[in-house]
């Protein structure tokens, strides 16, 4: 059987999916040797969810709801969008790994080997949602640790929240590719990346959109942390989701999309100079 023949077909499938694989593998092991990026980065959510629970969870509790303070209810309306921002947080470390790749040489050396070349960005894909998924995980036995309680949602609401939280971070985890591959070093990837973390302060993850100024609602409302983060409170809490759901979701494919061809389109016009 001839080489082209093998390089078709099935075997052309296997061979991408195992270096896929064992592109997974490499950057879930850099993760492992390298663990303080991860660790400075999930702190961020976990300090602000302890800083809005416990300094200002009474002020902005009775504020919210004009009655007396009731911190368990600031607690609720907190965690999704925590949950949400943690995703954002933990992608920046996608950003500056794949700057570190292509600043290296390591990218030059693979594209001599005879390795499925989109192999390369899905390893940091794939390995980028898993630590997203498993920092999310953390941060809520956080919040589950100090009084967050979801007793009203259904299975089914608990899997619809759980895909939009993977489906959030198969999204911004494109978006920081893309960053990482046009950043000239780890630390212009980390600046580039940054609004990931911005936006969630400017949405409605701290208060909602009718207790801001007039004049600041639009920006907080036309980005795609706001109806993400009301549509998982409505997945969890029961609140209304209203048209948020599917502008979610829309948010979640158009950035993904952008961010694939963003990506493949940068990484193929070969090494940097």
């Amino acid at each position: 059987m001839s080489t082209t023949q093998l390089s078709t077909g099935p075997s052309r499938i296997s061979l991408a999916v195992r270096d896929s694989n064992t592109m997974l593998r490499r950057n879930l092991l850099h993760a492992r040797r390298y663990p303080s990026l991860t660790l400075n980065l999930l702190l961020t959510p976990i300090m602000l969810l302890l800083l809005f629970v416990y300094v200002f969870g009474d002020t902005m509790s009775a504020g919210i709801t004009g009655g007396a303070p009731d911190r368990s209810a600031y607690i609720a309306y907190l965690v999704p969008g925590l949950l949400l921002m943690t995703i954002g947080s933990t992608v920046i470390g996608t950003a500056v790994s794949v700057s570190n790749d292509m600043t290296e040489g390591i990218i030059a050396r693979f594209r001599t080997m005879a390795i499925h070349r989109p192999s390369v960005l899905i390893g940091h894909v794939v390995g980028s949602v898993l630590q997203s998924v498993a920092s999310v995980v953390l941060v809520g036995a956080v919040a589950v640790a100090i009084g967050f309680r979801s007793t009203d949602a259904t299975v089914l609401e608990w899997l619809a929240a759980f895909g939009l939280l993977a489906l959030f971070a198969l999204a911004l985890t494109w978006i920081a590719v893309g960053m990482g591959l046009v950043s000239p070093s780890a630390e212009a990837a980390s600046n580039n990346a940054m609004p990931l973390i911005l936006l969630p302060l400017l949405s409605s993850a701290f208060v909602p959109l009718d207790a801001m100024p007039g004049w600041f609602q639009p920006i907080a409302e036309y980005q795609p942390f706001t109806p993400a983060i009301e549509t998982l409170r409505g997945l969890l809490l029961g609140t209304e989701i209203g048209h948020n759901g599917w502008l979610a979701v829309a948010w979640c494919l158009g950035l993904a999309v952008l961010g694939y061809y963003w990506s493949t389109s940068k990484f193929n016009q070969g090494p940097r100079s």
